[in-house]
This record gives structure tokens, sequence and C-alpha cells, in this order.
């Protein structure tokens, strides 16, 4: 059989599989909050695979704001637009991103499987491996200025400003550049601080980064290498953890660990608290694992790969490690199965209207393992004090039609100067502003 008709093979195996596996018994509501519904786990002998159609929005179009908002693009025409931050000044920087080569990631008819429904879903476009400023001097909401910020990195992520140093989370490094306040391009080398997990797999390839108030420490969040330990542990050494980096020496340490993928990184600032969006792992029927976000404590295990939402064991992984289980502790808050929250950010400055003062917007990139979808939007979940204090509230939907077809998929947020909420949409190629009505 030659290669390519095995692939053609190969596809209409995988087309044929997409109607396998177990739908949702269950409301993505029952598995959201302090106390998810955790069901018994469902191992397919072929996982469900329900992957969105990337197809990107019409001319005049865009996702749906709740009611007492609205949206507007502030930038359109990028090219894969991942995370997003805001300068004090008021610039935005955009990374332009995608994941770098991988070639021991999802090899064999696994690998061509993930690859082919990647590639449907808007996620194998080549790294720009760059960061781009967008400037609105007048004030209007839509960005005039465009220009190449930092180029030539690799698959960056995270950006933290500290004075007049701005970090930058490759996906194998935190690098350090200088940055003078109003400047729209940086040609300075970047300085390595400190590498980070890497490699052949790479496969939850993102690396953020945030600083302490007082820009004394930098946290990093690092993904595992693999779904439920498939790879070998071996394979996963300091990775599945948040890192405290000393931004003068590059001396790190890991800070909390057992986060299959932690992401979004959020101060919440009455309790000084930091916060984490952390996805969890697939494979195990629609209605499990619940994604959540959780504020981190010093030298906790949260399960990863051993257990999950605390000491509910994961028959998969070899070997057992009763003794971490038995530490393992649950986090703070359910965000539903399968959502891939993504992006975290505080509310604190927000020009929203009064029921979005308090609390945490969330970046909802969408399911590849649940029948029906879960995820695809940017909820606010509200803060009772420094917790918690009530269910989710859609903030922006509209992102997938009924038929599988994804106008885009939201990703990193962060509030604006003017306490509007960006999104970076990275299958639309927008960055879209949310303000009040």
């Amino acid at each position: 059989m030659t290669l390519s008709r095995f692939r053609v093979l190969c596809v209409a195996c995988i087309v044929a599989s997409s109607a396998c596996g177990t739908p949702a018994t269950l409301p993505v509501s029952a598995g959201t909050g302090p106390q998810p519904v955790l069901p018994r786990p469902r191992e397919d002998a072929i996982p469900l695979i329900n992957v969105v159609t990337a197809r990107g929005w019409s001319a005049n179009g865009s996702p749906v704001a709740a009611p007492g908002m609205r949206v507007r693009a502030f930038a359109k025409n990028l090219n894969h637009p991942r995370w997003v931050y805001v300068l004090p000044n008021g610039d935005v920087l955009v990374a332009e991103t995608n994941a770098p080569k991988r070639p021991e990631d999802s090899k064999g008819i696994r690998g061509v499987f993930f690859k082919y429904f990647m590639a449907k879903a808007g996620g194998d476009a080549p790294s720009m491996n760059r960061i781009v400023l967008l400037r609105d001097a007048n004030g209007d909401g839509v960005a005039e200025t465009r220009t190449v910020f930092i180029s030539g990195l690799n698959s960056p992520f995270g950006m933290a400003l500290v004075g007049n140093k701005l970090y930058v989370a490759n996906t194998d490094a935190i690098v350090r550049f200088p940055y003078a306040p109003g400047q729209t391009h940086i040609s300075a080398t970047g300085t390595r601080i400190v590498g980070l997990p890497a490699g052949a797999i790479n496969h939850h390839w993102t690396k953020n980064v945030i600083a302490t108030p007082d820009g004394s420490k930098l946290y990093v969040a690092v993904g595992s290498n693999s779904n439920a330990g498939e790879n070998g542990l071996d394979q996963e050494e300091s990775r599945s953890s948040v890192w405290e980096v000393d931004p003068a020496t590059g001396a790190h340490r890991i800070f909390a660990s057992g986060l299959r993928n932690p992401v979004g990184l959020a101060w919440q600032p009455e309790s000084h608290a930091l916060w984490v969006a952390v996805n969890e792992r697939d494979e195990l029927g629609s209605d499990l694992v619940p994604d959540y976000m959780t504020a981190l404590r010093d030298g906790a295990f949260y399960g990863w790969p051993f257990s999950y939402f605390g000491q509910h064991l994961d028959a998969r992984v070899e070997p057992k490690r009763p003794d971490l289980v038995a530490k393992a502790i649950a986090p703070d808050y359910a965000l539903g199965p399968h959502t891939a929250s993504l992006g975290l950010a505080w509310s604190e400055g927000t020009a929203l209207p009064a029921a979005f003062s308090h609390g945490m917007f969330v970046g909802q990139h969408g399911s590849w393992n649940r029948a029906p979808r879960s995820g695809y939007k940017v909820i606010f979940v509200p803060f009772n004090g420094t917790v918690p204090g009530g269910p989710p509230v859609d903030v922006l939907t509209g992102f997938v039609r009924n038929n599988g077809d994804a106008m885009g998929r939201p990703v990193g947020v962060a509030l604006d100067k003017k306490g509007a909420l960006l999104v970076a949409d990275d299958v639309g190629n927008t960055i879209w502003r949310v303000t009040a009505r």
C-alpha cells in the first residue's frame, strides 16, 4: 500500500470514528462549581471525537455579547493570535504563535488522527513566532497602529512587564527584553533567564508567565507532556506544575504540582492568591474530567496524573502512587468538562456592568472530546469576597454554529486601560473588545 493510500484509509477511519464514544448524560453545569458531579469514568475503545470545523468570520460577523454589553473588533487579520497583554500606556501586545515542531508527539495511527483533527479545528497553522503591538491612539476602540514588536521568538505565549524589563515565555525558556514606554519595536536580543521543559514531545507547548506585584518573583505555568502519563512518567520531569522563578538569577523551584495543563494566571488582589486555569485530562467520557480554576497553595499537589479533582483515581496510570493520591487536594472551582479553559483575568478596573465587577473572566477554547460540545465562549465567575460565589455568567458566545462550523475560538483575555475586555480569537484571527452598551 502506498503512503498516500494509507493516509486516505486513515482519514476514512477517522471520519468513521467520530461517531464513536459515549455522549454526555449530564449538562455542563453539573460539572461546574466548587462541588461538581463526578460520574464513573468511561473508557471507550475509541474516544468520542466531536471537533469543530474552523471557518473564520465573515466580513461583518462577530460573536454575541451578553445583554448590556457590545462587542467590536479591536484588530482583525492577525495570524493565530493566542495571548494578549496590556502595557501600562495602553498598548496591547499579542502573541501570534502556534506549536513548535514536535516530531515525537502523537506518533503512529493515533498521531494521524489527532493531527487531522487539529488541522480541522484550525490548530495547524505555522507559528509566526512573534509579538505584535496594537495601539489605539485616538481612543475609538479600534487599533489603528500595528507593528511587529519582537520577532524571532520560539512559540511565544505569556508576557509580563516588570519596570523596564519585558519577560516573554517562549516554549523552551523565559527570555527578558529591555523596554521603554511608547516604543513600537524591540530589536535587542533577549536574555535567557531560565530554560523550560520542551523537547521532541512537548505535548502542552504553551508556557505562561506572571510577575508578583513587586516584581521580585515570576510564576511560570508548564503543562504536562501527555494526556495521562502515556508517554512515560520519565517524560514528565518538572512539568504539570507552576514554577516560582527568581528573575535576577534564574533560580527556580516547583511552587505547585499535579496540574495537568495550567495556562491562565491571575492575582486575586484581596487575598494576594495566585489563581490558575487548568485543563484536565481527556478520554474518560463526555462528563469527565472538569477543567478548573484554583488558588494555588505553596507546595500543594493537585493529583495529575494519578488522580483528578482531589483523590478520584485514574486507573489508566502506571505505576500507581497511592502516597501521592493521598496528598492530592481538590481545586476550588470546576469550569465544566472539556471546556479547555485557557484565559484568566481578574475583573479589577473593569468598566463593564456592575454584575461583572468582582470575579474572574475565563476564555474557553472549547472541547474536542465531548458531545454535545462544551466551552467555545468567554464566561465570568462572580466572587464572594476572595472565593467564587455563584454560577458562571456568559460574556461572549456565538463562536460555533449548530452545524459545528467555528467562526472563532476564544483564548486569552485581558482588561484594557479603559476597562474593556479584550479577547484573543485564534481561529477568527481577531482581538475582540467588549464594552458596556
